[in-house]
Formats: C-alpha cells, sequence, structure tokens
C-alpha cells in the first residue's frame, strides 16, 4: 500500500488502508491546520464515515450536531448525512477517518488537481468531480 500524502489546499491526507479497489473499508489520516480552508458541508450517497481525532482538536458537524472533538474522541456519518468539519483552534489536527465503503485515494488525487490549478479553484469541476464518488455538496442556508 502506498502511504504517500495526498495534498488538497492546505489539507494532508495520508492514505493507509485503500479500499476502493476491493469495495471494502478504507483508512486515511487527515492532517488540519488551523484555519484551512476546507470542503463545504456535503453527504456521501454510498459511504458512512467515522472520524477519530488523534491530536489536537476539530470541530465536526453531523447533521444539526457540532461537537469540539478532542484526542480519542469519535463522531459517526450515517450515509446521505450532511457533515462539515473545521479547525478553528491554534494547533494542527490530526486524524483518522474511516469509509465504509472506502472513496478511495483517487478522490483526493482528483480534487487536489482541481484546488491547485491556479487561481480560484472551478467550483464546477469540483461539483463534477465530487458527484462522480457520490458526495452531494450541501444546499447554502
Amino acid at each position: 500500500m502506498n502511504a504517500s500524502e495526498i495534498h488538497v489546499g492546505q489539507l494532508t491526507i495520508r492514505y493507509l488502508i485503500d479500499g476502493s479497489k476491493t469495495g471494502s473499508a478504507g483508512v486515511f489520516e487527515l492532517t488540519v491546520p488551523p484555519g484551512s480552508n476546507v470542503p463545504p458541508p456535503h453527504s456521501h450517497t454510498d459511504n458512512e464515515e467515522i472520524i477519530y481525532v488523534m491530536e489536537g482538536m476539530l470541530r465536526y458537524t453531523v447533521g444539526a450536531e457540532t461537537r469540539d472533538l478532542k484526542p480519542g474522541e469519535t463522531m459517526y456519518t450515517p450515509k446521505g448525512t450532511v457533515h462539515a468539519f473545521a479547525n478553528p483552534f491554534e494547533k494542527p489536527t490530526r486524524a483518522l477517518i474511516f469509509n465504509s465503503p472506502d472513496i478511495g485515494a483517487q478522490f483526493f488525487r482528483d480534487v487536489a488537481a482541481v484546488v491547485g490549478a491556479g487561481g480560484p479553484p472551478d467550483k464546477a469541476l469540483l461539483a463534477q468531480v465530487m458527484g462522480r464518488y457520490g458526495l452531494v455538496p450541501s444546499a447554502p442556508k
């Protein structure tokens, strides 16, 4: 398994288990620096997700519930539920993300290509990439 890092803007993704090739669960490490740009609120058509914070704190929202997760704390996101995260704190956050079935490292490579293309990201292209992998952006409130 290639555990190389994928950089999406300020975020770092390091895949530990890419289950997308077999349709099984996957695990990646996510590093979120303070004040980072993060993905918009979204849901997954086909995947459930569990986050486990290892270092720092992460503000995580699932549906109407928002919590500031500390090391050792988790939160579960069922399929189809809108969720989002942010790091408004002073230190970087490291967390493990478990997806079942997995989205796969290629999703993050595809998003990184759009985000890293120079200039503001092409939102239509980003939505298209998200859609290919079953991610649905939440309607603005």
